[in-house]
């Protein structure tokens, strides 16, 4: 007798969480420590906090909620706010338990999990090892740790793992295909705005809800639910952003649009962190961006150097070439030099693991900075590859490419065209718009890739159904 698919996807939710839970909490609990930023989430959750870059993984947060103007929306600090009310009902004495954090999490992933193999239109055999495939991406060591932290990233994973898993059971008829949708706003609202830099999903995330339905519905029943979904999406991704303060700009102004803040930092790390690196022509390369040769002596210097270009009293003078619109007029006019700056991003993005961030408290009786190996094999895998740059990264586009085309009517294959749209486009902005932490901002495209990966791999299999 075939067991219907609510209980198989119980099982598959079980099966998953009790994995990650032991993965997380066996022997000792991991995650990931902060570099810096930890900050804004800490904030974001009513939390006060001024800290520097740590090599432990701080495992509570005993600083007392306070007012914290939030300037910087991330969807991690919503799940570590959820956290610590459960650690309020618990009578934890921390303000913010990473434990609760990382239980909280894994429970949501293991939903997502259960969600992508419900919805996969295959066997159950097939879908019990893209189970296996799952987990092995969803546990890595490169990944996991992000859970139980106070980066953004994290959300970012869980929000595309819903959204993934919402997309594909939205195909399946009848209440099953509003439960999808469902799953994919929740999800899309978390993904969207996980960090600035993942804006960039609700436009693709808006045409794969628009492409995918379940065979046969047309008309009001086809069009309204999606409809919906979208104008939610976007509803909602314009509410959250209004929730928090406008950011001050570098100038003492106040930012208009999210990520304003930032863009001048941004494009000054790219210029001479990227561009003028001192390892090109850095006579050549300042006279393209309009900056005069005297700003030579910044090569590689970036902007919380102790010595960077905006300490010049020439500076003022030229801030307006730290501009978006300066590199992206620089990039289309060198394209040898802008392919060398890609295929390097490519090597950043298959390394997996910047080596700074550890993984274990400091009661854990590690070194600083130490990492964690539990799950190695998927980040193994890619930095062996590494080295290979570009070489190695365009075929496995290419493969999720292919595959995406061949099942290009199906909602598998609009999803495998959803995920390396998001992967190519975290690409590029960490590439090209960025310039530091290189290996950590390229963790969201890395992260899509191979979740691609396991998803064009069961799309070998014969499609087939047994309920």
């Amino acid at each position: 007798m075939s067991v219907p698919s609510h209980l198989f996807g119980l099982f598959v939710f079980a099966a998953a969480l009790t994995v990650l839970l032991v993965r997380f909490l066996v022997p000792r609990p991991v995650g990931m420590s902060d570099n810096g930023d930890g900050f804004r989430v800490l904030c974001g959750a009513g939390i006060p906090w001024k800290g520097k870059p740590e090599g432990f993984v701080r495992l509570a947060y005993t600083a007392p909620a306070g007012e914290c103007d939030a300037t910087y929306l991330l969807t991690q600090s919503w799940f570590a706010r959820i956290a610590r009310s459960i650690g309020g009902v618990l009578g934890l004495e921390s303000t913010l338990s990473l434990v609760v954090l990382g239980v909280l999490t894994s429970v949501l992933a293991a939903a997502a999990v259960a969600s992508i193999v419900v919805g996969l239109p295959y066997s159950r055999r097939v879908r019990g090892f893209a189970a296996v495939g799952l987990l092995l991406v969803v546990a890595d060591s490169a990944f996991f740790g992000y859970f139980a932290s106070v980066l953004g990233e994290g959300a970012a994973f869980l929000g595309l793992l819903l959204a993934v898993g919402g997309l594909l059971v939205a195909a399946r008829p009848g209440w099953w295909r509003y439960a999808g949708l469902a799953v994919l706003l929740f999800g899309g609202v978390v993904a969207v705005n996980a960090k600035v830099q993942t804006l960039m999903i609700l436009p693709l995330l808006a045409l794969a809800v628009l492409l995918v339905r379940p065979a046969g519905v047309r008309g009001v029943k086809r069009w309204l639910p999606v409809m919906f979904v979208i104008g939610a999406l976007a509803g909602g991704t314009a509410y959250a952003q209004q929730t928090v303060e406008p950011a001050k700009l570098p100038d003492g102004s106040l930012a208009a649009r999210p990520g304003d803040d930032s863009r001048e930092i941004n494009m000054f790390n790219t210029i001479f962190l990227t561009i003028v690196d001192g390892r090109h022509d850095t006579g050549a390369d300042l006279a393209a961006l309009g900056l005069p040769a005297s700003f030579g002596q910044y090569a590689g210097n970036g902007w919380w150097h102790p010595k960077p270009a905006t300490l010049d009293p020439e500076y003022p003078k030229y801030r307006e070439q730290i501009s978006r619109r300066n590199v992206v007029e620089y990039f289309a006019t060198h394209p040898l030099r802008t392919t060398e700056i890609l295929n390097r991003a490519a090597g950043d993005l298959l390394t997996a693991r910047p080596p700074y961030l550890g993984s274990f408290g400091r009661s854990a009786g590690f070194a600083p900075e130490t990492q964690e190996y539990r799950v190695p094999i998927v980040s193994t895998v890619t930095k062996l590859l590494s080295p290979l740059g570009f070489f190695a990264l365009l075929p496995i586009w290419a493969l999720l490419a292919w595959r995406g085309w061949k099942t290009r009517r199906e909602a598998v294959g609009i999803t495998l065209g959803f995920v390396l749209a998001v992967a190519v486009g975290q690409f590029a902005l960490a590439a090209l718009g960025d310039g530091l932490e290189n290996v950590k901002h390229q963790v969201i495209a890395l992260f899509c890739t191979v979740l691609g990966v396991a998803l064009a791999l069961v799309t070998f299999a014969r499609r087939e159904r047994s309920e």
